[in-house]
This record gives C-alpha cells, sequence and structure tokens, in this order.
C-alpha cells in the first residue's frame, strides 16, 4: 500500500506570531506534512506577509475580507486539501513533534469507520479536577471533538460536507461529529497525541462568543434531538449547572469544554440574558433551514452537550 498524505488546514486571522510558532512546529515534524495550507482571513498585522517571507512551502490562501466564519475559511481550506488525512488546527496551537506520525500511526489500526482522531488538549488556566480526569487520559468514543488540533479522513468529512457555515464559529465540531455519525462513522479520542492550545479553557468570554454558543446549540438542536428533548433542553441545562470552572458531579467530565463557564459568561457579559435572548430569536429565524436539515441522532455516541 502506498503511504498515506497529509494536509494540514489552518484558519488565521490577525495571529501573527501564534500562527508563527504554529508553523515552526509544523516544520519540526518527524513524519512531514505533504501539504500545509494556511487560510488568512484577510488579516491587517502581517500575517500573510510572515507566511510568504518565512514560510515560502506554505500553501496561503487570502480571502478577499474579514467578514467570513471560522466554519466558511476552514471549508476554503478543506476543499483545497489533497491527503488522504486532513489536520484540522487552530492558529494558536503548538503540535508536538510526533502529531502527524502518532496519527498516521492510529489511523493505521483503527477501522474505515473511524473518521477522527481528537487529542488530548492543554490550555491555559485548565483545572486540576479537569486534567486528573480519567477521561481525559482514555481512548474513548465521542460526541464532538476538539477542533484546535485533530485529524480526520478526509473522504469522510466530505462526505459529511465539512462544516455547516450557518455556524459561522463554536459548535461546529458537534455538528460535524453528529452528520458523520448519522453517516456511521465514529469519532475517538486519542490521548497519547498531545496539543497545546493557547487559547484559556473553556467558554470565550464577551458577547460574541455567548451569542454564537447560544445560538448555535439551538440549531443543533432543532437539527438532531427529538422533539421532546428540544423542549426539555433548558430545563435540563439549568439543572446540570455548566456554571463555572469548578468540578461538576463528583467528578463527570463531559466533552463540551466550550460551554463550561456558560452561566458565568451570561452574568459577566452586558446583558448577558438579552444576548442569550437575541440568540435564540436567530435560532428561531434559522429553524427553516434546520427542518430542511433536519435529521435525528440515535448514534449511541450521540450525547447532547449537558456534562
Amino acid at each position: 500500500m502506498s503511504k498515506p498524505t497529509v494536509s494540514l488546514v489552518i484558519s488565521v486571522w490577525n495571529r501573527q506570531q501564534d500562527l508563527r510558532e504554529n508553523l515552526a512546529a509544523i516544520r519540526q515534524q518527524t513524519v512531514p506534512a505533504d501539504q500545509v495550507i494556511v487560510v488568512d482571513n484577510d488579516s491587517s498585522d502581517g500575517t500573510p506577509e510572515m507566511v510568504i517571507a518565512e514560510f515560502p512551502e506554505v500553501q496561503l490562501i487570502r480571502m478577499p475580507h474579514s467578514q467570513y466564519g471560522a466554519c466558511e475559511t476552514f471549508n476554503v481550506g478543506f476543499s483545497s486539501a489533497k491527503g488522504d488525512f486532513v489536520g484540522i488546527l487552530d492558529d494558536d496551537v503548538v503540535l508536538q513533534p510526533s502529531f502527524v506520525e502518532k496519527m498516521l500511526a492510529k489511523f493505521a489500526s483503527e477501522p474505515e469507520s473511524t473518521a477522527i482522531l481528537s487529542p488530548k488538549v492543554i490550555e491555559p488556566e485548565m483545572p486540576e479536577w479537569y486534567l486528573n480526569s480519567e477521561r481525559l487520559h482514555r481512548e474513548r468514543y465521542l460526541a464532538t471533538f476538539r477542533g484546535c488540533g485533530s485529524m480526520a479522513r478526509a473522504e469522510a468529512i466530505r462526505k459529511a460536507k465539512w462544516y455547516d457555515i450557518r455556524f459561522f464559529i463554536f459548535g461546529n465540531e458537534r455538528d460535524l461529529t453528529t452528520r458523520l455519525l448519522n453517516l456511521g462513522y465514529r469519532v475517538k479520542m486519542f490521548p497519547e497525541v498531545e496539543v497545546f492550545h493557547k487559547a484559556p479553557f473553556g467558554m470565550r468570554h464577551g458577547k460574541r462568543s455567548l451569542y454564537y454558543h447560544v445560538r448555535n446549540f439551538w440549531l443543533y438542536a432543532f437539527k438532531y434531538l427529538p422533539w421532546s428533548q428540544v423542549l426539555l433542553f433548558p430545563f435540563a441545562f439549568l439543572k446540570k449547572g455548566l456554571g463555572g470552572k469548578k468540578q461538576q458531579d463528583g467528578g463527570e467530565v463531559g466533552d463540551a469544554v466550550g460551554t463550561i463557564g456558560l452561566f458565568d459568561n451570561i452574568k459577566g457579559v452586558k446583558w448577558g440574558y438579552w444576548v442569550c435572548l437575541k440568540a435564540t430569536i436567530a435560532a428561531l429565524w434559522n429553524l427553516p433551514y434546520c427542518l430542511k436539515h433536519r435529521q435525528v441522532c440515535r448514534h449511541p455516541d450521540f450525547e447532547p452537550p449537558l456534562k
């Protein structure tokens, strides 16, 4: 059999130094990537010029303006990827030298149904209770993946039609995973590969993050949850908490790390509850789109982001 090929795709916007460190780590891979694609969302800080000057081997795609969402810029990169496997990388990650080598070796031992391998991600402000969680350190199947540093079978995510650009940013990994599950694929946690992500642990603070997390949850729910769960979810969510970056339920750890700290964000953002209401109204405006693409997921790996 011929050696599998790898394309690494990075979406970036105004992160010159972070991207420089990312690309420098990619150069140090023990098994080199066959293609590295950087999709620049019209950065104004010299990021594309830095790529051209310092990393001529990188395929740079420059978007005509900066109003594209991360979902769309990643899809541009995915559509340009020629590899059998596609690395999905945020601009502010640093890979260990063995990232590509270990991912390929693991895929070689996995069935074709394993579509994505999600690494152990280490982030600033990650609490000890999370770092010490047994779930973080064992292989298992997931209902989502860490989009900052995973690797996917190109054919699988192509069949799933990549990210849904309606999501714009946040929650797109869970949406893509659900479509993969509906196609018979699975996503697996692979903690032997460790990725350092510079973004602080948990939900990003601010109105933009709060708006898209809430809106996109409803889009996801309308598309994949039974209606009984859609109606009951707000009550289950309030009961569950997801309040702050504190240990929950005696140590139980889920994979929806992007929603950890949601209630803190609501309280900390000016007019936070109003932002949530606007996001919910926006989701209802998108209900016809969701109904058109609705396919209730009954795969055993599927679970709403309640943990």
